[in-house]
């Protein structure tokens, strides 16, 4: 057994104590300027504790994780969906695909709640739930080929509780599509500048993948830097053109980038993928670490302000303007990606179990992306809070709460108890080039304008507005990568549940079955992406308001599944670590479903809204957000339709708990009765490191692979 020599004691003594005093900095300040160092503090701290301990102690300890046992991409590689790829490569475009509109936009809203509750949430909740689900998935996908969500469920589960999950996760991946492309539809509208240069991502990928597979295989340092090179060239020259005669060739409306957004899921799916979504999601994620790093730099330099209170009054009295409720359970339910995200486990069920090399590297890919997921929501709850309070309430705030003037809404704000003048929230939108920042709801201007305030401080206040519309375009990039891998997983899903109708579908390779799936489901998403971009109460923005309940619900089942598999497979006295985060997750999340149903406040409750609408519509009123009587009958069928919706997706997930929960109890009274579904073990022949860097013994054992002894 190793022990720990006295440098490593010392190292990691000196990260728990860095850890702790952001902790009780942040804890323990009342009325004190706190910057925001402490924040990233006392997460990057905490992030590294649970990284180097508790994550080892699940890969090696509990599921045993096997470097021997061959994976699917190494077993079932057909140079389609099963491909062994390098493990940089891989947690790249893991990275990439889980990290969507959540880490960026949840955190910014949640800050309404302060900035504490966020902070503590998406540490804890990362560290022991978020982390932890996307790991198992992964690990117990990989035992089973790849095996989506769904099936899995099916599998182990049963037929009943298996449909209910199947048919859940695949409704709520549906939802959680049309919501990352219409973020990103926003982000690039009318904006060359992003347009150019995430158009340009697509033949650099393609590039980088031939180059891996054909031109150099494996030389993916070689590739990384040619790709970064070309990406950074690709940024610069996104302003260029937006200040060119060729701007206009860039600037798409909504609705063609709609066609453009439906049309590159669709071949993303359907391609190779080593070709395109690999190196592509490989290549995006220099961007969003770089940035995310320069970022938690940039704190360290400029050492900003926390201007946001701890916790605001809003808390507890679930008035919000940003969004209503009250802190338990909503806080929660908004932050979502950033601490806990059921469609991780949709991608960690998809596309990664396929691709990975080796068991070992579950650690790194799966608890490790979620850890850099964190950061990102970190680093946007930072942006959040060191703007003007009063600037974050205007610019979250609907126009029909404070206005559409600056006078308007300076005096509404200010009867919030953040006081901010007509002048300051004028030169707010001149400093990054707007003509208004007023009512920019969605999280990503204010991140924007936190993130300019951040990188001005460095490199100076006269690039704030450069600063500013490089990180909405950014963002946009951010969430892009997520659309075309998660429509490859709900490609994955269809193909599993038509799989069990007719079996040629189980085959996820197969040409007639890969085209026909990916065609159904971006035309699913597509279908409400493209009525939510002509209709503002239509489409997608019906659906917008269960984003993060259905997102949470999702990871109740993924919870539900792994807690089921660790039961099932002998590890009944490791059953807590994913049982009590289902047991969290699905007590919050059930809980703001019955709020969001049967709550008697209209801004809460759906059926309360509907109601309160439906009375103006008697009286011949029109209530905002309605402008006319016909969307005053939009608001009425879309809370009608939020509501029913809402009370089926807690109802399945509640089947799907309450069945895991038979099997097993079943399993303990009667373990002969229980199956698995495992695939056999087939030894492998891959020789692949388990994290980013080598340790001394896996870089003798390549060595002696390439040199055997005696020659």
């Amino acid at each position: 057994m190793r022990t720990a020599n006295v440098r490593t004691i010392v190292i990691w003594t000196l990260v728990a104590l860095v850890g702790a005093a952001g902790w009780s900095v942040l804890a323990l300040a009342r009325g004190e300027d706190v910057s925001a160092a402490w924040m990233v503090a006392a997460a990057l701290g905490s992030y590294a504790i649970g990284y180097r301990f508790y994550s080892k102690f699940i890969a090696y300890k509990v599921l045993k994780v096997d470097a021997t046992r061959a994976t699917p991409a190494e077993r079932l590689n057909n140079g389609i969906d099963f491909h062994p790829t390098d493990r940089r490569v891989l947690l790249g475009h893991h990275f990439a695909a889980i990290a969507g509109a959540g880490p960026l936009v949840g955190p910014v809203l949640a800050a309404q709640m302060g900035y504490l509750p966020g902070t503590v949430w998406i540490i804890a909740g990362v560290i022991f739930a978020g982390a932890v689900q996307d790991m198992v998935v992964l690990f117990f996908s990989t035992r089973r080929d790849g095996r989506s969500l769904g099936q899995m469920a099916r599998e182990e589960i049963g037929p009943f509780g298996g449909a209910a999950a199947l048919i859940a996760a695949f409704a709520i991946m549906i939802i959680l599509l049309g919501v990352l492309a219409l973020v990103i539809v926003n982000a690039l509208a009318a904006s060359p500048w992003g347009t150019f240069s995430i158009a340009m991502t697509i033949p650099i990928a393609l590039l980088m993948g031939f180059y891996l597979r054909v031109l150099r295989p494996g030389r993916v340092a070689e590739v990384s830097l040619i790709g970064v090179g070309l990406l950074l060239l690709a940024l610069v020259a996104g302003r260029w053109v937006a200040e060119s005669s060729w701007a206009g060739a860039f600037t798409l409306a909504p609705s063609t980038l709609v066609v453009w957004l439906v049309a590159y899921g669709f071949i993303a799916s359907i391609l190779p993928v080593w070709m395109l979504l690999a190196p592509r999601d490989y290549l995006s994620t220099f961007m969003k670490i770089g940035t995310i790093a320069l970022l938690a730099l940039g704190v360290v330099v400029a050492l900003p302000m926390l201007k946001m209170d701890p916790v605001t009054d809003f808390a507890s009295r679930g008035d919000g303007p940003v969004f209503a409720g009250s802190l338990f359970p909503f806080v929660f339910i908004t932050i979502a990606c950033g601490a806990l995200s059921g469609f991780h486990s949709l991608i960690s069920s998809g596309t990664t179990p396929k691709m990975i090399q080796k068991e070992t590297q579950v650690r790194m890919i799966g608890y490790g992306s979620m850890l850099m997921e964190s950061s990102v929501a970190i680093m946007a709850l930072v942006a959040a809070s060191i703007i003007d309070p009063g600037l974050y309430f205007a610019m979250n705030a609907p126009a029909g709460a404070i206005g559409t003037t600056v006078e308007n809404a300076s005096q509404v704000v200010t009867g919030w108890g953040y006081s901010i003048s007509p002048a300051e929230l004028a030169q707010a939108a001149k400093n990054v080039e707007e003509a208004t920042l007023l009512s920019r709801t969605g999280g990503a201007p204010t991140l924007a304008v936190g993130v300019s305030e951040i990188f001005s401080k460095v490199t100076g206040g006269s690039l704030r507005a450069f600063w500013y519309h490089f990180a909405i375009m950014f963002e946009a990039l951010f969430i892009l990568t997520a659309l075309d891998a998660g429509t490859r997983v709900g490609r994955f899903m269809l193909q599993d549940m038509l799989g069990n109708v007719y079996r040629p579908f189980k085959n996820i390779s197969w040409k007639p079955g890969l085209v026909l799936t990916s065609a159904i489901v971006c035309a699913l998403w597509g279908y409400f992406l493209w009525v939510g971009v002509h209709e503002p109460l239509g489409g997608i923005n019906q659906l917008f308001p269960i984003f993060g309940i259905s997102n949470q619900l999702l990871a109740a089942v993924a919870l539900a599944v792994c807690t089921t598999l660790l039961v099932k497979s002998g590890r009944l006295k490791w059953a807590w670590i994913t049982g009590i985060p289902l047991v969290w997750d699905a007590t919050v999340t059930l809980t703001a479903s019955f709020q969001k149903v049967f709550s008697s406040d209209p801004k809460v409750g759906f059926f309360k809204q509907r109601s309160v609408f439906q009375d103006a519509i008697d009286d011949g009123k029109v209530l905002p957000p309605a402008k006319s009587m016909d969307d005053m009958h939009t608001v009425v069928t879309n809370s009608t339709v939020d509501g029913v919706l809402t009370a089926v997706l807690a109802l399945l997930i509640v089947v799907v708990i309450a069945d895991a929960l038979r099997v097993c109890v079943r399993h303990l009274r009667r373990p002969a009765l229980s199956t698995l579904s495992e695939a056999p073990y087939v030894e492998s022949k891959i020789l692949a490191p388990a994290g980013l860097i080598p340790t001394r013994e896996e870089r003798e054992e390549a060595r002696d692979e390439v040199t055997p002894t005696g020659v």
